[in-house]
């Protein structure tokens, strides 16, 4: 399946990552960490504030990781996952643009919103992810993963770039400080996200199933019964469990980088416009690259791709401990430019392969579920270990060790394409 070969219903499906990225670029890793610690949390010590931010994303993925399964099953049940990820959109949409009318010192107002954004962006992806196997089965779910987060990363970096040049310049555009610029920015994101979502609730069937529940009620009650059914399953396919297991350490890892890397280059003492300029190169990078990563898979397979991004991911996290001058930074922001798009498209496409259609939105329910809990753990270590160790370089010791031990349980996995030449062999 070639780029402008794809089809209608797949383009649709891709561009609402081209809509949810703004949220993930100029607010997730973007504007928010800095504007937490240097406005909504101003004279506050930034092992503090660190602390803060760390305990904000456990606590909103802790809340994602316990709803998503439930609301994954209720989805497959009742035949609504364009219905959920439209509801959730709308949260995570409308409390970005919440974020733009934030004052000065309230950051508790700040954590909650952003805290509701998380919550509306990561749900949202959980329903969206599962549509994914219905458009796009077997290796084509390869080709349309990297789709969507390559053209992810553009639309990103877009938006991120008008926002820079808002802040940067603001008399250039009529505004008159880069604080209003900035709570622009918030809102901009929420209008990108609304708008650009709309080829997917347009142009993309809702995945059939045979008979939904007549009532919600019932469909509660099934979706209950059907998640104890779908764990027991789960527990019973070594192969995917062990990729369940590979996936929650290794994602660990790279969700922290991604939550916390601007976070650690301001306590580094790093300029707020030298970080921001390298979230950009990220961006730019990781357009062209999640598409060769995609070529690399449908030769390889997904597996060995994945390893060589882990691979450079820990070799990213050992010079981040090293760095002293912003350059530094800059090319770090090239490495995981380079591989962060691959790590999450290939995730999800070699998942999508392992998975039932019928059930798709119930096991990216678990997928997300996983992921979830994992970021817990890394942002909580990493905001934890700087405040006790009063170091904020102690506290990414610990992504090496889930980025390796993730590894190695990945080199495990048997991908379904190797499964069915293995099985072939041995009738």
């Amino acid at each position: 399946m070639k780029i402008f070969e794809t089809d209608r219903k797949v383009w649709s499906w891709a561009l609402y990552d081209f809509a949810n990225s703004a949220f993930a670029t100029t607010i997730m890793a973007g504007f928010f960490p800095v504007f937490f610690k240097e406005y909504w949390s101003a004279g506050v010590d930034s092992t503090v504030t660190t602390a803060r931010l760390g305990t904000l994303v456990s606590v909103g993925s802790l809340i994602i990781a316990v709803m998503s399964p439930f609301v994954g099953a209720l989805a497959d049940l009742r035949g609504n996952k364009k219905f959920f990820t439209f509801v959730f959109m709308m949260i995570g949409a409308l409390s970005s643009m919440g974020l733009g009318l934030v004052g000065a010192g309230l950051w508790w107002q700040a954590a909650l919103l952003y805290g509701l954004a998380m919550i509306g962006f990561n749900a949202s992806s959980t329903f969206y992810d599962s549509i994914l196997p219905s458009i796009a089965p077997g290796q084509e779910s390869i080709h349309a993963s990297s789709l969507g987060f390559s053209i992810g990363y553009l639309g990103g970096a877009l938006l991120f770039t008008l926002n820079v040049l808002m802040f940067l310049k603001p008399a250039l555009f009529g505004i008159p400080d880069g604080v209003t610029a900035v709570k622009l920015s918030f809102v901009s994101v929420g209008i990108w996200w609304l708008l650009f979502s709309i080829p997917l609730f347009k142009n993309v069937p809702e995945p059939r199933i045979e008979r939904a529940p007549a009532t919600w009620g019932v469909a509660l009650r099934q979706s209950t019964s059907q998640l104890k059914h779908t764990f027991k399953e789960l527990r019973s396919q070594r192969n995917l469990m062990i990729f369940i297991a590979s996936y929650w350490l290794y994602i660990d890892g790279v969700y922290t980088i991604m939550n916390m890397a601007v976070d650690y280059g301001i306590s580094l003492g790093f300029k707020s416009s030298d970080l921001i300029a390298a979230l950009l190169v990220v961006q730019f990078v990781g357009f062209p690259s999640t598409l060769a990563f995609s070529k690399l898979a449908h030769r390889f397979g997904s597996r060995t791709p994945i390893l060589i991004c882990l691979a450079a991911y820990a070799v990213g996290v050992v010079g981040a401990m090293m760095m002293s001058e912003v350059w530094h930074f800059y090319a770090l922001a090239g490495l995981i430019g380079l591989v962060q798009g691959g790590v999450q498209a290939l995730s999800r496409a070699m998942f999508s392969k392992m998975s039932p259609v019928e059930k798709s939105g119930e096991y990216f329910g678990f997928f997300n579920l996983i992921g979830k809990f994992a970021s817990i753990l890394g942002p909580l270590l990493v905001g934890l270990g700087t405040y006790f160790f009063h170091d904020h370089r102690m506290g990414w010791l610990g992504t090496l060790v889930l980025l390796g031990a993730g590894g190695a349980l990945l080199f495990m996995v048997v991908e379904p394409k190797e499964q069915a030449v293995r099985q072939k062999t041995s009738n």
